[in-house]
């Protein structure tokens, strides 16, 4: 859902109602995981997506009569290879799909959720499926609110425990179902939690004509990027527009002030040793879950020594990837930046980078 949260809060501050139809489960081979979302508005407008087209058509009607009834549906979706008239996934999986209404009134701790994610805030939102009542929670406090979250089922109790789960799912990032019992103890709520984590960073050190078409694909693969160069003359907002930041500081000293995760990707293009190498042997050290150098094998043969002489050992060495990319034939910066964004997806699925048709085992990742 967070990949159209910007559109769905134009919605709700228009006091717009809609209904979002929401992947919960997956089973075997699926266009898209658990939280791809599917917004569909009472004049038949769409936003998102939950299967690539398979759905889409069926799910659209399904959200019509939700809006027109209020009462929430779910749907199984499986292949059925005997009926042509079968709605499913041609890809062979299976999905569960909940649609539910969303009204700008009622449902504002949705709109706090949406606007925490928007402003780069982890937020993990929990819908009991039964009713349709959210419980939104975030690691610290929402904006305005004294507590770390928001919402309730009518049950101070269940609300905890709904609370509880949701920040165990955020702090590993995870989007599921889970099985809650009623405090009653009569029975369990369903519950799915769809966690908003901050988005990933990505770091690029030089500002190049590279560094403007890799910041442009950096932003569309849904990272944060910041754009850093000691040459303030270089590095402006202008020549940077696709960038959340654009930092005038030496990229050693950058890395020196801030954290890095796991999740943060480093790629350095200036490919001019004084600024490369301290960079770079931070990097190296860091927790940082790609890190990446432009240049030439000359220029990395030189990077190498350069670096040795610094200290690295040859398992901090074999972290960087170097020359930067994957080899794509790749000529233009726009290029450049494809192939950087491959290799950069490949790093972290450990996937052969062979082309599918010669490779064997699910096409998309599981998730």
């Amino acid at each position: 859902m967070r990949d159209i949260a910007e559109q769905m809060l134009e919605w709700m501050d228009a006091g717009e109602p809609f209904a979002v139809a929401s992947v919960i489960g997956v089973r075997g081979s699926a266009p898209r995981g658990p939280g791809a979302a599917l917004a569909v508005r009472a004049d038949g407008t769409t936003l998102g997506s939950v299967s690539g087209g398979c759905l889409e058509g069926t799910l659209h009607d399904s959200a019509l009569e939700v809006l027109r009834t209020g009462e929430p549906i779910q749907h199984t979706y499986d292949h059925d290879p005997d009926d042509p008239f079968a709605v499913g996934l041609t890809c062979g999986g299976v999905i569960e799909v909940h649609v539910q209404r969303c009204d700008p009134h009622r449902d504002a701790v949705l709109a706090t959720a949406l606007r925490a994610a928007g402003a780069g805030t982890s937020v993990a939102v929990a819908r009991v499926l039964s009713t349709g009542a959210m419980i939104a929670v975030c690691p610290t406090h929402f904006e305005g609110s004294a507590g770390d979250f928001e919402g309730s089922t009518g049950d101070t109790v269940l609300d905890y425990r709904i609370a509880h789960a949701a920040r165990a799912m955020l702090a590993q990032g995870k989007t599921g179902l889970r099985e809650i019992r009623d405090p009653s103890g009569d029975r369990d709520h369903r519950i799915f939690i769809e966690c908003w984590s901050a988005p990933p960073r990505m770091l690029v050190f030089g500002a190049i004509d590279y560094a403007s078409a890799l910041a442009r694909i950096g932003k569309f693969l849904g990272y944060h990027v910041t754009v850093c160069d000691a040459r303030a003359v270089f590095a402006t907002p202008d020549r940077f527009p696709d960038a959340d930041d654009v930092v005038v500081q030496w990229p050693h000293r950058y890395l020196a002030e801030h954290e890095i995760d796991e999740r943060t990707v480093i790629c350095v293009l200036t490919h001019d040793a004084k600024f490369d190498v301290p960079a770079l042997e931070l990097a190296l050290r860091g927790r940082a879950g790609y890190v990446g150098a432009l240049g030439s094998r000359r220029t990395h043969d030189d990077r190498m020594r350069r670096l040795r002489a610094a200290g690295l050992d040859e398992h901090e060495l074999s972290r960087l990837h170097s020359p930067i990319g994957l080899d794509l034939g790749a000529s233009t910066p726009e290029e450049t930046a494809v192939s950087i964004a491959a290799e950069i997806i490949a790093a972290r699925t450990r996937a052969t980078t062979l082309p599918l048709a010669d490779s064997e085992g699910p096409i998309r990742a599981l998730v």
